[in-house]
């Protein structure tokens, strides 16, 4: 099971670490906010990620990957939500403030937890990503429980580490460019989220 789990983590990390998503709103939170304030959006995504890894166990990706309608449902809540938030920062007009001046027009956390939580639980990417992926982990000889809770562990875990790197490079450019760089930073972390909008609009399943 060791070195299963580290194999898992190796794979899992190049993974994670291509920007996604859940990355892409880390790097702007700890642009945005500092590294503290991005924290439970964090923690909205790595409870994603269990949620995600729960489901797979419990037969809700292979429903996504057998139903048309199911798959569509999340996959256009997804693109809305995923354009909405690109819009967002596309359209901040440089308003974005730094760290040590944030205090007062800073979201509140549960916000921040929600935003990375919808976001990844409304990508149908993810469902059948882990319904294809995990699986090779498992061994049908042993209890599957405590084998999709040792993998959703290591995910998260992984996880939790990449996006604190993340929100860390986005906290230290802030104080490298200023304003300025702030501007650009939430544009272009607003144009990611709408490409990645459009890239899951065109998504189809076994795609």
């Amino acid at each position: 099971m060791a070195d299963t789990l580290l194999v898992f983590a190796v794979v899992a990390f190049i993974g994670i670490a291509t920007p996604g998503p859940t990355v892409l709103l880390a790097l702007n939170n700890g642009a945005r906010l500092g590294l503290r304030a991005s924290l439970p959006g964090m923690a909205g995504a790595v409870l994603s990620d269990v949620v995600l890894i729960g489901a797979v166990a419990l037969g809700l990706g292979a429903l996504l990957a057998a139903s048309e309608f199911w798959f569509s449902v999340v996959k256009w809540i997804g693109v809305a939500y995923l354009a909405y938030l690109g819009l967002r920062l596309c359209r901040s007009s440089g308003a974005l403030t730094l760290p040590d001046e944030a205090a007062a027009r800073t979201p509140s956390g549960r916000a921040v937890f929600l935003r990375s939580f919808l976001v990844a639980l409304t990508n149908p990417k993810g469902y059948l990503f882990f319904s294809a992926f995990l699986p090779q982990f498992i061994s049908t000889q042993a209890p599957q429980f405590p084998q999709y809770a040792a993998l959703a562990a290591v995910f998260a875990a992984i996880d939790l580490l990449v996006m604190f790197a993340y929100a860390c490079a986005g906290a230290r450019a802030i104080r490298l460019f200023k304003r300025r760089g702030a501007r650009w930073l939430d544009r272009a972390c607003g144009g990611a989220l709408l490409a990645l909008a459009g890239s899951l609009a065109f998504y189809r399943r076994g795609a």
